[in-house]
């Protein structure tokens, strides 16, 4: 990606960051040194720090008095405890959903669904077109559920949850048949109201994808702790 300065400098920096974290070309642990990336990317180091601190609420930077800011660790341990946590605030939103939903929200909700199975049916999958449309879901969902701390949750977490499935994508690729069926039970669930059969499909769909991401993490995790 070459960076492109926007009207929005601070969010195009995270961004551009963020890429560079989500795809391993900044290692988990490494540090971000401010000054020297400001002169790399030709902008002031406040705007870099700015980007920084949205990049520590995406959960992919950790800030740390008088040390700075470094990458965030992602091995098997805490790619699960991160989405622990994203599977429950799914689960959550699930419910709203289920609350909330009026007939007039079904076209869209299904469509973005729908984008999600014809990713899948390709005949050379895309994972991370997968991924997206995966995320399209649940952007629709937030949007009808209403619910913007709920929202805000969520979208904070996207770019961590993004880069585990990035980090283990063949291991996802093994996994296509579950999702394939996962988005097709789970509009049924939702239609019905059935706010108990959703968080279970959520529950079951998120662990199969969880023990994915540890099993590639386990053994890309020595990937990253190479001197380059």
């Amino acid at each position: 990606m070459d960076f492109q300065v926007p009207n929005t400098l601070a969010e195009q920096i995270a961004n551009y960051l963020a890429e560079r974290i989500m795809t391993g070309q900044i290692r988990p642990g490494e540090r971000i040194h401010e000054a020297p990336l400001a002169v790399e990317l030709k902008v002031s180091r406040a705007s870099v720090k700015e980007a920084l601190y949205t990049l520590e609420r995406w959960h992919l930077v950790e800030i740390t008095p008088r040390k700075g800011a470094s990458a965030t660790q992602l091995n098997a341990e805490s790619a699960s405890e991160l989405y622990d946590v994203y599977m429950h605030l799914l689960m959550m939103l699930a419910v709203r959903l289920c609350e909330r939903w009026q007939e007039a929200d079904k076209p869209r909700m299904l469509n973005a669904v729908n984008q999600v199975v014809d990713q899948v049916r390709q005949p050379t999958a895309d994972i991370t077109a997968i991924v997206e449309a995966s995320f399209g879901v649940m952007e629709t969902c937030c949007d009808v559920a209403a619910n913007p701390y709920l929202t805000e949750a969520l979208t904070n977490f996207k770019p961590a949850v993004s880069r585990a499935y990035y980090l283990s994508a063949e291991r996802y690729r093994q996994g296509l048949a579950q999702t394939s069926q996962f988005f097709a039970e789970l509009p049924k669930a939702v239609l019905a109201r059935d706010a108990l059969k959703s968080q279970e499909l959520i529950r079951g769909f998120a662990e199969h994808q969880k023990q994915l991401i540890r099993q590639a993490l386990g053994y890309t995790d020595s990937t990253f702790t190479k001197t380059p």
